[in-house]
């Protein structure tokens, strides 16, 4: 038992420090921690800000030489009062202050198993672990444990422990469903006897995000381990994938999600042979409704003419197992591109012939032709008379076209009535760095020469309404086909057909690239929502590919 302090001069020293005022706002904030700790009225935006400062430090170093502003932030973000504060606010957001008792020794001889007592109180949140069956030995053990769970807290249960126990109850011979079913059944403090796993992992919590191309219900899931476990997502969400241990579940959380605790998804390999397994199965059953369609003819959108090779990668998609793969869209993974002052991502418009692509890049345009361009296009055809070169087209000798063709310099290409016509990127990059929003809208089969690291555009799909209500809203402004070379008839029974077909068709190859999609039912609803998503792609960071953001 320890004894008091006894002599005057400690006795004053403990008087001080209890009345001191800094012992007291320590106790405050304690309490504060404690008092609010479940609550959802205060709660982190992350839980990493010691990553996000590392991060912070590397982009800073490179430029102390060039921004005083720079350094003077470089210096104080190492100062130990900034970094202690950083990694205060780390501990509390991951809940990290909760004490963690020490596992009680226990002597034991060589050949005695040594077991650990684990208590945890029960509440709405899932205990965060789950568990199997060992193949080799038949006894019951955790098999994952979710970061941020009510067992991750507590870091005294890990991956391969083996349950000997649940509130006293043995589980040898049981299988995981009869344990779960002590677990439901239980109420209060549910308490663990484990034998601990030979070796514990410290895996540190990883900083990848995706974004998923798919939608994901884990109660509809019957191959999920635990599908109170399981984290629901909708096509397009970004989430932080926080362990990919596991070759089939991966743990994650939402982005901004306030949850600390993460959940299981499918992992990216399981995924693709899901959707490999349901696309042999839908050819066995003869399910194929996405026909191959091929561009316009009309002049001003002359027809695709890529070479051989290319026109069998993007359209005999059963000879080819790279383009099999190629289309399995799961994850991919993301960062934030940030705003830069004067340097603008292209805005490319996607959407089948027909769809009101052209208008809605004219009317944009329109509304400040200083700042939007569009690239003028190379031909090989001869200048008529009064055209000027470089103002409706470049004009250039048909072996100089045919050799940039071979040289991938132009993002698309395609032949009308014997003359070349095509986009050169270096014209898409010269409008960039003038300084300048870049406006297009190719080809579909462009997509993949412009999504680049280089260009970084932001893709708008433009969708057409269904079948019915894309005939009305057409034939009643009198809309007049742009299949027509001299615009002079409305659309045809077939032409609108077309336009659904070929926008199901695109959606099909090409929907995991699009940033934001714009149905074109009302021409001014989908001009003012075009005219928001360019002034978002000025103004906020916007998730991108991970590889466009060094």
């Amino acid at each position: 038992m320890h004894e008091l302090p006894s002599t005057e001069e400690d006795l004053g020293f403990l008087s001080e420090l209890l009345q001191s005022k800094e012992l007291h706002a320590l106790v405050n904030v304690h309490n504060k921690i404690i008092s609010n700790g479940a609550s959802d009225k205060f709660f982190p935006m992350l839980s990493t800000s010691m990553h996000v400062m590392v991060d912070v430090l590397e982009v800073l170093a490179a430029k102390l030489q060039v921004s005083e502003e720079c350094k003077e932030l470089f210096y104080l973000l190492q100062k130990p009062h900034v970094q202690g504060l950083l990694y205060s606010h780390d501990a509390i957001a991951q809940k990290d202050y909760y004490p963690h008792l020490p596992e009680i020794p226990q002597e034991a001889d060589e050949d005695e198993e040594t077991i650990k007592i684990v208590q945890l109180v029960k509440s709405n949140e899932p205990l965060g672990a789950t568990i199997k069956t060992d193949e080799e030995t038949g006894k019951i053990i955790i098999a994952r444990v979710m970061h941020g769970g009510a067992a991750d807290r507590s870091g005294l249960i890990h991956v391969g422990d083996e349950v000997v126990e649940v509130n006293y109850i043995n589980v040898e011979g049981k299988t995981p469903n009869d344990v779960l079913s002590i677990l439901q059944n239980s109420e209060g403090t549910i308490t663990f006897k484990l034998v601990p796993a030979d070796s514990k992992m410290n895996v540190r919590e990883s900083k990848v995000r995706v974004r998923a191309h798919f939608d994901y219900e884990a109660s509809n899931d019957p191959y999920i381990p635990c599908k109170e476990a399981g984290l629901d997502f909708r096509k397009g969400d970004v989430l932080h994938i926080v362990s990919q241990d596991d070759a089939y579940w991966w743990q994650a959380r939402r982005e901004g999600d306030r949850n600390m605790r993460a959940g299981l998804i499918p992992s990216r390999a399981l995924q693709e042979r899901r959707i490999i397994h349901d696309r042999t199965q839908a050819a066995k059953d003869g399910d194929d409704a996405l026909p191959v369609l091929t561009c316009s003819q009309s002049p001003k959108s002359p027809r695709c003419a890529s070479k051989p090779k290319t026109k069998k990668i993007m359209y005999d998609t059963a000879e080819n197992d790279d383009f099999d793969r190629e289309q399995i869209a799961t994850y991919e993974e993301v960062a934030k591109l940030y705003p830069r002052p004067g340097i603008y991502r292209p805005i490319v418009l996607i959407g089948a012939p027909g769809v009101g692509r052209n208008e809605l890049k004219r009317r944009l345009i329109d509304t400040d032709p200083d700042k939007y361009r569009t690239p003028t296009p190379f031909t090989s055809r001869q200048m008529k008379p009064g055209e000027v070169n470089g103002k409706e087209y470049f004009f250039v000798p048909r072996e100089k076209m045919e050799e940039d063709i071979e040289a991938s310099k132009f993002i698309e290409f395609g032949e009308y009535k014997g003359n070349l016509y095509g986009t050169s990127a270096d014209s898409v990059k010269a409008i960039v760095n003038s300084g300048h929003v870049c406006i297009l809208n190719p080809h579909y089969q462009a997509l993949k020469m412009l999504r680049t690291p280089q260009l970084k555009p932001y893709i708008i799909y433009i969708k057409p309404p269904p079948l019915e209500r894309l005939k009305e809203t057409r034939n009643a402004v009198h809309a007049r086909s742009t299949f027509d070379v001299n615009n002079s008839r409305g659309f045809t029974e077939e032409e609108f057909n077309d336009i659904i077909k070929s926008a199901t068709r695109i959606e099909f190859l090409y929907e995991h690239f699009f940033d934001e999609v714009i149905v074109n039912d009302d021409l001014a609803v989908a001009f003012s929502q075009l005219l928001a998503a360019v002034n978002r792609v000025e103004s906020e960071p916007l998730w991108v590919p991970a590889s466009w953001v060094q």
